[in-house]
């Protein structure tokens, strides 16, 4: 280039429908000499990444040495290669922008491979960056070898090995399109170290180019317009919204919509919040710890709209019993989940935020010339499910606090526009359960991988990439002790997190599940956490030995104290070991591969309904 003559400006990564737009990089892109380390770096910083969570290693470590300069790339030292991927998923999932993860060779990358699976199954943009051994070495058993693009291609939306420097700014690139565009999704990039410390000419690429790869947002016309006339015209409709419609950041078109049809609305596990809870339409949570209405109603439909859901076993229940009635429409970006367990009568694939701006005004037109259907039916008897099998439960019998009642103290105290991250089992579904979620992106929780031990670093990746909001972190004695040492991560960078331990002495779920179906024959469930003399470990204790504020209630009269104590405090992690009743279940439950018709409100309980049309 000759001297005087202007760069040209650089390119932003396209930025998919529903992601936040990534700002392109300030400095210039005229291609110079750096290492293949250097080259890693000023990948990651045109495409507008703001926060690495990672951890150096042998491998990995000549990007390091250049990630110290940067003054564009925050980097948060993790205690654990598992927490650093849990991190960025919370941050993804709070952010909408693509979480990036770091990791060095060997068991660095391995254990990334369950927030890398985790990222998978729940469509979360993930891009891991992880060391590879120099390229001679690759297949030669060398120290800390190991096959991370083998292992990984099972659960990633697609990998890259890099042996060549001069590919890396192409290949990150890349990989930012691939796991922000079409269905969310992790992508790893395996870098051999010999490319990083190899020189190259650092040139940011000026398109994309991946044959093959073109994901459908536009829905096809004539499916919207079938839809839209079977909507107009069933009796008994309901709206089953998934994860989907929160990755499509579909909220504002989904209520248009729902109020629109004037149809019953339940949003799964992954979709709690995208159509607030105070809506009247709204049922709350289908599938096995789905409250009666939504699990009920599903049951008896004649027509089921599917928006960004994937008909999982968990809503299901056994497959060949569901929604024997209904008809199925199924909108979603990724074609291979239509048909896949439901078979669908109007399949569309596309965006669901494109989709629904195209079903709204298709809606309407039907309503304009056969007028809206009459729903009263409808609405009587799913109103009369709601008053008769409300959400509640039962006061303790040991005298010990009903956790059911701590998570919605948690949730009033604190308001909607805070963010939830829940660990995995009991707490989970009472969290889901008895947070009144209003606002989309305010609930993060491992639903399709169902991780224990997702809930502390995502709430940490949540409170950076949303440090105005409140975040809490509620977890169980199982899952807190599997990664809470990151909560030396959040004291040592300032995030202040805030955990709440429901803490049972137990395997909860585990413990719920022997009680029924083992005769109460306790194996193995008992963690000694938090009832008798002995606290092993005392969280507390723990908390304050972390550099955290470490609370406790063990009364009614004590949770809203220590709850508003918690969220007086602004500048350091809080930690509240609540100790609670262990005989304490979740309910309703769908016993796994049963049927939805044996949905048991209660323990002994079965909802009577009619079951004929």
């Amino acid at each position: 280039m000759d001297q005087g003559t202007t760069p040209p400006a650089p390119r932003a990564i396209p930025t998919p429908r529903g992601a936040t737009p990534q700002p392109p990089a300030t400095h210039s892109v005229v291609p110079v000499e750096v290492t293949g380390a250097e080259s890693i770096v000023r990948s990651l910083e045109e495409v507008g990444v703001e926060v690495v969570f990672g951890i150096p290693g042998g491998a990995i470590l000549p990007t390091y040495d250049p990630l110290m300069d940067s003054t564009r790339l925050r980097h948060i030292l993790v205690r654990h290669e598992q927490g650093g991927g849990h991190a960025a998923e919370g941050y993804a999932s709070a952010t909408g922008k693509v979480g990036v993860c770091m990791a060095t060779s060997g068991p660095g990358a391995t254990n990334l491979v369950t927030p890398i699976a985790d990222a998978n199954m729940d469509s979360v943009p993930l891009v891991a960056i992880t060391g590879q051994v120099a390229a001679a070495s690759i297949g030669t058993d060398a120290f800390q070898e190991a096959d991370i693009l083998g292992i990984t291609m099972p659960i990633t939306k697609h990998n890259y090995l890099v042996t060549d420097p001069d590919e890396i700014p192409r290949v990150i690139a890349e990989a930012f399109h691939i796991a922000a565009s079409g269905r969310p999704g992790p992508v790893l990039v395996d870098i051999a170290k010999s490319a990083m410390q190899t020189r190259t000419t650092f040139s940011w690429p000026h398109e994309i180019s991946l044959p093959g790869y073109h994901p459908v947002t536009k829905p096809h016309s004539k499916q919207i317009r079938e839809a839209a006339r079977l909507l107009a015209t069933a009796r008994r409709p309901v709206l089953y919204v998934g994860g989907g419609a929160v990755r499509a950041r579909a909220a504002a078109e989904l209520r248009r919509l729902a109020d629109l049809s004037g149809a019953p609305v339940v949003t799964t596990l992954m979709a709690r919040g995208v159509l607030p809870d105070s809506h009247p339409q709204h049922l709350g949570m289908p599938g096995m710890h789905g409250s009666v209405p939504a699990v009920l109603s599903l049951q008896k439909a004649d027509l089921i709209v599917a928006l960004g859901a994937r008909f999982d076993d968990r809503v299901t229940g056994k497959l060949s019993t569901f929604a024997p009635h209904a008809t199925i429409v199924h909108a979603d970006i990724d074609p291979a989940e239509i048909g896949k367990n439901r078979v669908a009568d109007v399949p569309i694939v596309g965006d669901l935020r494109d989709v629904i701006t195209d079903l709204v005004p298709a809606l309407e037109k039907e309503h304009a010339q056969h007028g809206k259907p009459d729903l009263e039916a409808w609405w009587h008897q799913v109103d009369d499910w709601r008053l008769t099998y409300p959400l509640g439960y039962t006061e303790t019998e040991d005298g010990l606090l009903a956790p059911q009642h701590v998570i919605q103290r948690i949730g009033e105290l604190t308001g909607p526009e805070a963010i939830y991250a829940a660990g995995v089992g009991q707490h989970q579904m009472w969290a889901a359960q008895f947070i009144r979620f209003e606002r989309s992106n305010a609930w993060l929780n491992s639903g399709g991988l169902g991780t224990m031990g997702y809930s502390v670093p995502a709430a940490m990746g949540a409170k950076v990439g949303e440090p105005d909001r409140v975040v809490w972190s509620i977890d169980g004695d199982g899952c807190f002790q599997m990664t809470n040492q990151e909560l030396a991560t959040c004291a040592i960078n300032d995030i202040p997190i805030k955990v709440a331990v429901v803490n049972n002495s137990s395997l909860g779920m585990v413990r719920q599940w022997q009680t029924l179906f083992y005769e109460s024959r306790y194996s193995n469930t008992d963690l000694h956490t938090g009832h008798g003399t002995k606290r092993i470990p005392d969280f507390v204790k723990m908390a304050d030995a972390y550099g955290c504020v470490g609370l406790r209630a063990e009364s009614p009269a004590e949770v809203d104290d220590v709850i508003k104590k918690a969220l007086e405090i602004d500048d350091q992690p809080v930690v509240i070991d609540f100790t609670v009743s262990r005989d304490a279940m979740v309910w309703p439950m769908v016993a796994a591969g049963v049927s939805n018709d044996e949905v048991q409100y209660a323990r002994g309980i079965s909802p009577t309904w009619d079951r004929e049309d």
